[in-house]
This record gives C-alpha cells, sequence and structure tokens, in this order.
C-alpha cells in the first residue's frame, strides 16, 4: 500500500503533499528536520491532515504531482474536506 498525505504547520501556516509507503514514518522525518534541503524544514509543527489510500505507489505520485500542479490552497482544503475528489481524479487519469 501507498498513501498520499497532506501535513499542515501552523508556526508556517503552510501545506505540503507527499507520498509514502509509511505516514507515521514520514512525518516523523518532516518534523526531525533531517531533510536538510526540504520544503518542511521551515517548521517542526507539522501534522497529519489527510491520509489517502492508493492501490500503487504510481497512484500515489500521480495524485502529488497533480495537488501541487494546482498550487491551490484551496483545492488542497477542499481535498481534506471531501477525500473523493482524490478518487474522481483517478478515475479519469
Amino acid at each position: 500500500m501507498h498513501y498520499l498525505y497532506i501535513i499542515y504547520s501552523p508556526s508556517a501556516d503552510k501545506f505540503y503533499t507527499g507520498e509514502t509507503n509509511n505516514v507515521p514514518a514520514r512525518l516523523k522525518l518532516h518534523n526531525s528536520h533531517k531533510l536538510v534541503k526540504a520544503f518542511t524544514k521551515a517548521a517542526s509543527d507539522w501534522e497529519l491532515k489527510l491520509i489517502f489510500k492508493t492501490n500503487t505507489k504510481e497512484e500515489s505520485l500521480y495524485l502529488e504531482r497533480f495537488v501541487k500542479k494546482m498550487k491551490s490552497r484551496k483545492f488542497i482544503e477542499k481535498v481534506i474536506e471531501d477525500p473523493e475528489i482524490l478518487n474522481d481524479i483517478l478515475k479519469y487519469k
């Protein structure tokens, strides 16, 4: 199993979208600042807002790229509110 995840930092007031097969470990990595050049190094209070299970890594990567291409906070907030949007996106890929 792979997952698309969206995390949020209250101190930075930013969202981050990623994919992984181990969400708890990835969140811990984001908050530990071990990823030196990562976008998420700007904060250490990242919290999970969405975990969306996919069948394959390719699906997770597709959704991650789709969400990032939107470059829209409002879109991310809609996805968090209604994750079914992601299933609809996968139907039409």
